[in-house]
């Protein structure tokens, strides 16, 4: 296939009511779309082990985009990374195995357990970053325990 010029594509109303949205659920929609059938052959070729090198790439430009300050450039990169994390949930999703729902509900339930001071009403306040972090890692600790069936 040669390289030339293509002409200004005409985009359905849908697809332009999907390129202006900030909705997740729009973002969604696009990464089903992209993986359907009829969709785009490059992203319905990958598997979790192929982005990787992309997820890693798109972490790495976030880095350097905090490191510059460049705030505009944060933005666009943070979606990136967004992509990435709506991608890996898409493929999850047609093998069955989850979707992007369940990865918000456990990052969610995470964070309310990691942070008793905060969610747990009335419970231990901490004044300090350090002292929060050293709670975080006992949390952690202890549900890596019980994931492996031991006690903490």
């Amino acid at each position: 296939m040669k390289d030339k010029p293509t002409s200004k594509p005409k985009f359905s109303r849908e697809a332009l009511r999907l390129a202006r949205s900030s909705s997740l659920g729009s973002l969604e929609k696009i990464m089903k779309m992209l993986l359907a059938p009829g969709g785009c052959p490059w992203d319905r070729r990958q598997s979790h082990a192929t982005l990787l090198k992309y997820l890693r790439e798109e972490a790495g430009e976030v880095s350097r985009a905090v490191r510059k300050k460049d705030w505009a450039n944060l933005k666009e990169e943070l979606g990136d990374v967004l992509l990435q994390v709506v991608f890996h949930s898409a493929l999850a999703r047609r093998d069955g195995r989850f979707g992007l729902g369940d990865v918000i509900k456990t990052i969610n339930a995470k964070m309310v357990r990691r942070h008793p001071h905060v969610f747990a009403g009335g419970s231990e306040k901490f004044s300090t970053p350090a002292q929060v972090l050293k709670q975080w890692k006992l949390i952690k600790k202890a549900e890596k325990a019980r994931a492996r069936g031991k006690k903490p």
